[in-house]
Parts: C-alpha cells; structure tokens; sequence
C-alpha cells in the first residue's frame, strides 16, 4: 500500500508520538487559526484515535479562536467537543498540534501551547523553527488527514466510521473535491481505505458543497461581482467587508469558500481574496493554479500554508493589505517571466 510504504522514517516519529500520548493523562489537541475541514476533521479523528487506543485519557479539541465550529462541518461527529482555546484554563500534559506546525498560527491557543508539558505535531505545511518534543511534518501529504489516518494504521487501530468521515472530509476540502495539484494517488487510497471503513462521500459533498445557505449566494454574488484582475489575467482578486457580512448575515467563519468563486475565472493563474475579520485585520487567502509557490508570500506577511494554498492576515484595512500583497506576488510572476524569457 502506498499509505503504508510512505511512512518509511516516520514510524520512528509516530512511536515518539506514541510514546508522549502513553506518558500524558491530559491531552490538548487543537488545530490553526480560522479551522477549514482538514482542521477539524484531523482534530476530531485523532481525539478518537487517542481516546480508543489508550483507555483513561483525558482528550480536548481545541478552536484556536474565540469562535464556533464553522456550519458547513457542524455535520462531522463530534463536533461539539470543541471548546475555544480561551475558555480552556488548563495546563495539559501533552498539546498536539494538527494541521499546522507553526505556533504562530496558534492564535488564543498559544497561551495553552506555553502551559503544555510536551508537544507532539502532526501536520503537512512547511514548518518553522522545531517547536515540538516529536512529530511527523510531511509537506507532500495532500492533508493532515492522510497523516492521522497513517498514524492510526501504525498503531494497528480499527478506523471507526466516524472517524473515517472526519478524515475523508478533511481530505476531500483540502484537496478541493480531489480538484487540486496535491490530489495525488496516496490521497485517493486514503479516501478509498477510509469509505471502506464506513465513511460517506455523498454525505460530505451534500454537506460541505451542496447546502450553501441562501444569505451566503447573495454573499456569492457580491464578492463575483466585484472581480477584477491584475498582471495580464493572471491574478484574480476580490474581496468582502464587515458590512457585507452583516448586510448578508453570514458570520465570517462560514466564508472559507469565497476564495475558490476568485480561483474559478479562467486563465487565472494565482486568486487573492480578502476579507475584513474583527480587531481592525484582514484576512487574506491565496491559491495557486499552477507551479508558482505562493507559501513565501503568506509567510512573508505572517502567515502560512502550502506551496499552491495559504493565508495571512494583516492589520489595516482591505486597501492596506492588497497594496502588501501586490507587490509580492508581482516579483512572483517578474521571476516566471524572467525565467521563461531565460529558457527560450
């Protein structure tokens, strides 16, 4: 199996991991900033790895903001678990970091990270500076879910059926319906391991594509309606205000989708969307429909994520952070040409 074959030198790690989870009776485990379905699901399918392979554990999922689970994965088992990271006092034995390997990314739940014993990570972004006493970073897996579901078949432990939806939805989002450059042949196996364990395709699709509310197309329609483009085509852009979320009455954690509306537009190659997110910020998400990297952009401006999907956010207004952003992915498309020109 390809699953299996991969893990090569990470069944090291996922012993050291283990070996954290034996030593812990308490157990935090918490996901990035602003959770998609990667996050979620990880988080939720590790929590009952952990709990059902080592009796007595005391397990709690984390949200890294003073937030809700978004609606579209309010359908995933377990969901209500999840307690925000400023409400939680505690000072656990072991803080396991999903989907994500940069502390910066932590937001509220920092402060929990700086109270935890040890940390472990499981996590297929680019990582930083090694903050973690063990864990497994691998930035070819097209989700942290294809790592936990790894990690549950070196442990030799049953995927349960609510674990297998948690872990195909979190599949299914991150590579975009099996849509993006990281849908690879490992992430299919996965999928497939995981639908013979019990887990609904049909159900995620309806659930995270096929159930928009009505409030979020009229939301839809303003941020397609105010697409614009940049660098001969190639840029895509557009974005969303507070007053647009509220005229819409669409809270701002169900809005993680807006992006692929700008992606969508023909002969884009890389799509920016912003979005104001309370404190006086912006949030802004990147995607890359071709080889161009556009995780050093995002990480240049504070944030982070893949080489073909990333986010930031940004203090200021939505005009402060495009003109942070232009700049940057203008040297990006000023280094393809360059290279093309020096290729002919």
């Amino acid at each position: 199996m390809v699953l299996l074959s991969n893990m090569g030198g990470e069944a090291e790690e996922f012993d050291r991991v283990a070996a954290l989870i034996d030593e812990a009776g308490t157990i935090a485990v918490c996901a990035h900033t602003s959770p998609d379905g990667d996050a979620i699901g990880s988080c939720l399918a590790l929590a009952e790895l952990i709990e059902g392979r080592w009796e007595g554990k005391e397990v709690t999922c984390l949200l890294a903001d003073d937030d809700v689970v978004p609606r579209t994965y309010l359908f995933l088992p377990g969901t209500g678990r999840f307690v925000p990271a400023a409400s939680y006092d505690g000072a656990p034995d072991l803080f396991i970091c999903v989907d994500l390997s940069q502390a910066s990314r932590l937001n509220e739940a920092a402060a929990v990270l700086e109270r935890s014993r040890k940390v472990a990570v499981l996590d297929h972004h680019p990582g930083s500076q090694r903050f973690w006493d063990a864990g497994v970073v691998r930035t070819d897996a097209a989700a942290a879910g294809v790592i936990v579901t790894e990690f549950a078949l070196h442990l030799g432990f049953s995927i349960t059926p609510s674990m297998a939806q948690c872990l195909l939805c979190a599949i299914v989002t991150d590579t975009g319906r099996f849509q993006y450059q990281n849908a690879d042949g490992e992430a299919f196996e996965a999928a497939s391991l995981l639908v013979d364990a019990g887990a609904s395709p049909s159900e995620v699709a309806l659930r995270v594509y096929q159930s928009d509310r009505l409030s979020y197309i009229h939301l839809c329609a303003v941020v397609m309606a105010r697409i614009s483009t940049f660098e001969q085509g190639r840029l895509s852009y557009s974005y969303a205000t507070t007053a647009d979320f509220k005229a819409n009455e669409v809270p701002i954690a169900e809005c993680d989708g807006l992006v692929d509306l700008v992606r969508c537009v023909d002969g884009t190659q890389v799509a920016l969307f912003l979005k104001e997110v309370p404190g006086g910020k912006v949030r802004g998400n990147l995607r890359s429909k071709c080889g161009l990297d556009i995780s050093g952009i995002a990480r240049e401006l504070g944030g982070g994520g893949h080489k073909a999907a990333a986010g930031f956010t940004v203090e200021g207004t939505i005009d402060d952070a495009l003109s942070a952003a232009l700049p940057k992915i203008h040297a990006l498309f000023e280094a393809l040409d360059a290279g093309a020109g020096a290729a002919r």
